[in-house]
């Protein structure tokens, strides 16, 4: 299993656990990218204060946040990565998401054969290169954990054979259900950080296919924030193309504005409590929209980055101009908008993804199977003679109930 810092550990937490105690399982933690930056080469402290170890380590993050720098560091990644894989080869690679750290070491597990795992394929950030590197990644994995039954039909449509596709939930909900939320008085007292009466959880990161504008676009926020009132307690950006100019920009915006907080790393229980503490979430994170309907949060969601997921009812999308964002900030902070969504359950499953995950890794036979993969054109492909290959029956998807659940047949 592949982190490369505290967002994607946040969310395998849960699957790591169910690895733990799964007697047939052994975990083996490599870490890589952003999360190795922050812990200056040692074990991440979150990772450690779980009981975990990190077994292994490949280093690859340039000092720089450049276009050239990020893309040496993909490079340093696949060296790095294939270097480990030529004297170590895992039975299973589990992945997350779409980040280049994690595309480096499925793209270097390829020559190798390793079985890759995927968890959260199918999904759209039509605003970032990311997009790109999630379905690609979709290509070099072997089986597939969706959040969504509309994501597990996007990932047949990349012609991934419906036996490989899971529709799990997204494991952050894992997390949401099994940890101890804290109110503002423990929150104060284990991260040192004031939490303001009423406050706005902001997440702003590149959107990587608009760097060059990432430090107009965070000042426009910045600039409706100010204009709305509200106190904020600000996560800080991915390592992402120009993702220093939006640092800079919190910190100059927070010297500023006594009542605001910078909040660097928190950890899974720390952000999940902001969250519930918060009166409304800001930016263009993933969190927004995969975990804070569960906290019936409103979302305001800026710009193009998450274009294409799924939406629940707690998202009001508008534009990166400093007018559109107040507009639907007011909009969000009204007491009738929250107290509409009292009640309603997250599209994204039930909490209980890790446990299928696991089942599923442990079920899947270690085979010619499923090493060769056949491209899945559906009822409606092309004929045999022109596929090379029979079709299988209709697809079905089922929703997220109970057990674990594939695609087709």
């Amino acid at each position: 299993m592949v982190t490369v810092g505290r967002s994607d550990y946040g969310l395998y937490r849960p699957i790591l656990e169910c690895i733990a105690a799964d007697p047939g399982l052994e975990l083996v933690l490599i870490a890589s990218g952003a999360g190795l930056a922050e812990a200056a080469g040692g074990t991440p402290e979150w990772v450690g204060a779980d009981g975990f170890a990190i077994a292994e380590r490949v280093e690859m993050l340039l000092s720089s946040d450049t276009p050239e720098a990020i893309a040496k560091s993909m490079g340093l990644g696949v060296l790095g990565f294939a270097q480990l894989w030529g004297r170590w080869r895992p039975d299973w690679l589990l992945l997350l998401g779409d980040r280049f750290e994690m595309y480096a070491a499925g793209l270097a597990a390829l020559p190798f054969q390793i079985p890759i795992a995927h968890i959260h394929g199918g999904e759209l950030t039509e605003g970032a290169f990311d997009d790109v590197l999630r379905h690609s990644l979709t290509k070099l994995s072997h089986l597939h954990f969706v959040a969504h039954p509309a994501y597990a039909a996007r990932v047949l449509q990349l012609g991934e054979e419906p036996w490989r596709v899971v529709v799990s939930g997204a494991p952050g909900l894992d997390q949401i259900r099994t940890t101890a939320g804290l109110d503002r008085q423990q929150f104060e007292q284990q991260f040192g950080l004031t939490l303001p009466d009423r406050f706005a959880l902001v997440t702003f990161h590149p959107a990587t296919l608009e760097a060059a504008q990432a430090e107009a676009q965070c000042g426009e926020l910045l600039a409706a924030l100010n204009a709305s009132g509200l106190a904020a307690v600000f996560t800080l950006p991915n390592a992402d193309t120009n993702h220093r100019h939006i640092e800079r920009l919190l910190a100059a915006y927070v010297a500023g504005a006594p009542e605001c907080r910078i909040a660097p790393s928190l950890g899974s229980a720390g952000y999940f409590s902001l969250m519930r503490h918060a009166a409304v979430m800001v930016g263009n994170s993933s969190s927004g929209l995969l975990e804070a309907p569960s906290f019936a949060l409103p979302v305001v969601n800026v710009g193009t980055r998450q274009d294409g997921r799924v939406r629940a009812a707690n998202v009001i999308d508008c534009g990166n101009g400093r007018a559109e964002i107040l507009q639907a900030m007011r909009r969000a902070l009204a007491p009738s908008f929250r107290q509409a969504l009292a009640g309603k359950p997250s599209p994204f499953g039930d909490g209980h993804a890790a446990e299928r995950i696991v089942a599923a890794l442990g079920g899947v036979a270690l085979d010619a199977r499923l090493l060769r993969k056949h491209f899945y054109d559906g009822p409606g492909g092309p004929p045999a003679s022109v596929g090379g290959g029979s079709h299988p029956g209709p697809v079905r998807v089922e929703n997220l109930k109970g057990e674990m659940h594939g695609i087709g047949g």
